[in-house]
């Protein structure tokens, strides 16, 4: 099966895999209902969750019910369980919002308003470094892996910082090396070969290091690294298949 999910992701584009996906997920979670795996999103359990990646494969990574990678299904326990994010009332604003979250978000908040260049998703189009949003407008803001691929990211760090309420909250995942003191910038680097190599994808500007926090700092934000596992039963780590020690940079607005 290894194998020859590497073939299939190597023969097609990831758009083109994911509008397949949506399209097969009712057969996909028919026939791998199990309970090995739990996906904490849709609350369905299945025997087998995907692998996926770049460059090198990880084992089950992708749930066949929501499409959910290690990253969504780990920020969904920490926002339910250590945030009032679920507030109906509070105003969310969702940069490239994700496939796996969109329709529980779109249900449960009065105001949820999505927004990105490209994205089928987003119902207004803009770019994260010129948001078309008052100051101090949104109660929460998601834009995870993304700022990896914005050739002005600290631009893009403090148009968000803009638009989020004094103590509102921005959720900013980004690919992290924790090898790397200080961040490698490569946004001049045009050789799509030596970016993948560098950054570990194609379309990736930059690698970020441990300075990414310090930079959120910079614009104005109070930065809490978060380490949910820490508050997780191995078992249940295993179980929703999320990385253990990954970290949610949870961002508050002073």
């Amino acid at each position: 099966m290894q194998r020859l999910v590497k073939i299939v992701l190597n023969l097609f584009s990831r758009k083109f895999l994911i509008k397949t996906s949506l399209l097969l997920k009712p057969f996909l979670e028919l026939i791998l209902t199990g309970n090995k795996f739990h996906d904490p999103i849709n609350n369905k359990s299945y025997s087998y969750f995907f692998p996926y990646g770049y460059n090198k494969l990880r084992k089950n990574a992708l749930s066949p019910g929501t499409l959910s990678l290690e990253r969504h299904r780990l920020l969904w326990v920490f926002l339910k369980n250590e945030t009032d994010f679920f507030n109906k009332g509070n105003k969310i604003l969702h940069i490239a919002p994700e496939q796996c979250f969109y329709n529980n978000f779109k249900e449960n908040f009065v105001t949820y308003i999505t927004c990105d260049l490209n994205s089928p998703l987003a119902e207004i189009k803009a770019d994260v470094c010129n948001l078309p949003f008052k100051e101090n407008e949104f109660d929460f803001v998601l834009c995870n892996h993304v700022l990896e691929h914005v050739y002005d990211d600290e631009k893009a760090m403090r148009e968000i910082y803009r638009v989020v309420k004094f103590e509102g909250k921005a959720i900013l995942q980004v690919p992290i090396n924790n090898k790397l003191e200080k961040t490698l910038d490569g946004r001049n680097t045009e050789d799509v070969n030596v970016r993948n190599k560098l950054f570990g994808q194609y379309d990736h500007l930059r690698a970020y290091g441990l300075d990414y926090y310090e930079k959120l700092i910079q614009v104005g934000f109070k930065v809490e690294k978060i380490d949910q596992t820490k508050k997780m039963d191995e078992s249940l780590i295993r179980k929703y298949s999320i990385v253990k020690g990954e970290i949610i940079p949870y961002c508050t607005k002073v």
